[in-house]
């Protein structure tokens, strides 16, 4: 008994706290890569590769635009227009206010929660992540894709190349001709300003299905365009509509002076038809409003379409030539065209506002320039005017000019 007794009295003893530690300790862990963040960067990589094919495949392109891409206007198009409101504004008021403020809010629990702090990031960092590879990803699809496509005069088999001079001067008249003629038909206000009856979407919506006879991508499920509630600031920034790819909606301007509008809204739908170049969503807004069954909407059509071309005539046009072109438009007309300049006038010399207009403007314009030019627009803004362009040879393929 003694030398049993005398080795028990030998055997080492476990503190508490070594039983404590051995109880606690864990086996070691492999290291897992999450499955969110294999997601986002799968998904960024497929986004990166349909990027670089389309710069490198207009067939490719074609057949996105005429296959695949319908089916997002007519599902999440579809969606987003049963909203009484513009989502995509909503999206960026978001997160204009909502990411500065969602970073104060992990700042301040990671200060405040030191035990799980590296669970608050990893959470925090998940949600920028997937919001900017949703932006990546409507952008890419609803954007960047489109703009690689085959061109709207090659892919309707409309005629391009040089035009004259005295074709353009052709195309001028007949224009200001039916311009006259419906600015008779429009209500007007005691001072002879346009006024606004027609609606702004259904109308619209038919004008442009209605041209899927004849060109290509234009019929189908139309969405349903929607006003800017902050339609000031937009006008701003120069804009009379947008296109928002990561809410599929046709937004317009809802101050801008209304003569220009509703041709504006065709301009808008036609780019959630998949034809993302300006010079091609203004020929298409100009056959839309002006084949429109509304007055109103053919007045403005062809109002929009006369600006355009006579800015170009008046690139070379001497200052008699000028004169006798402006002479042939009608008093009514100018009423509307200064009316629309004194909007815009009236914009830029607003005080009392919460950003200035002029630096506004400027910012917006740099960036849609630089937008256009990364989407290989090389011309930029300037593309505007190839709308002229398209109409002189769609007027000369029906022997009009």
């Amino acid at each position: 008994m003694a030398d049993v007794n005398t080795l028990q009295k030998e055997e080492p003893k476990v503190t508490s706290r070594e039983l404590t530690e051995q109880k606690t300790e864990k086996p070691e862990k492999r290291f897992h890569f999450p499955k969110l963040l294999a997601a986002a960067l799968i998904t960024a990589a497929v986004m990166g590769l349909l990027n670089l094919i389309s710069w490198r495949s207009t067939a490719f392109c074609d057949f996105y635009a005429a296959h695949i891409f319908p089916i997002w206007g007519a599902t999440y198009g579809r969606l987003t227009s049963l909203l009484p409101f513009s989502f995509g504004e909503f999206l960026i008021v978001l997160a204009v206010f909502g990411i500065p403020l969602s970073l104060i809010v992990m700042i301040v629990l990671v200060i405040v929660m030191k035990g799980r702090r590296a669970k608050i990031a990893k959470v925090f960092g998940y949600v920028y992540i997937w919001i900017i590879n949703f932006v990546l990803v409507t952008e890419t699809l609803n954007c960047f894709m489109l703009y690689h496509c085959t061109d709207f005069a090659h892919l309707n088999g409309i005629s391009s190349g040089e035009y004259t001079h005295a074709e353009l001067e052709q195309l001028g008249a007949v224009l200001t001709k039916k311009l006259n003629a419906l600015s008779y038909e429009v209500q007007r206000d005691d001072e002879g300003h346009f006024v606004l009856t027609a609606d702004t979407d259904e109308t619209a919506g038919k004008a442009v299905e209605a041209l899927g006879d004849e060109f290509k991508n234009l019929d189908g499920f139309t969405v349903k365009p929607k006003p800017i509630c902050f339609s000031f600031f937009m006008s701003q920034m120069d804009l009379m509509g947008i296109y928002f790819p990561f809410s599929m909606e046709a937004n317009y301007n809802n101050d801008m002076y209304k003569a220009k509008l509703l041709n504006t809204v065709c301009h808008e739908l036609a780019h959630t038809k998949g034809y993302i170049r300006e010079d091609e969503a203004n020929f298409i807004a100009f056959m839309a409003s002006s084949r429109s069954d509304n007055v109103e909407y053919r007045y403005s059509g062809y109002l929009s379409a006369l600006m355009q071309v006579r800015g170009k005539i008046f690139d070379y046009a001497s200052e008699q030539q000028k004169i006798d072109f402006d002479s042939a438009i009608n008093d009514l007309v100018w009423v509307d065209i200064e009316g629309n300049s004194n909007y815009w006038r009236s914009v830029d010399e607003a005080e009392d506002t919460v950003f200035d207009s002029e630096s506004v403007g400027e910012i917006s314009q740099k960036a849609l320039e630089t937008n256009l030019q990364m989407n290989g627009v090389k011309d930029g803004t300037q593309s505007y005017g190839r709308m002229v362009d398209l109409m002189l040879g769609y007027y000369a393929d029906k022997g009009d000019i």
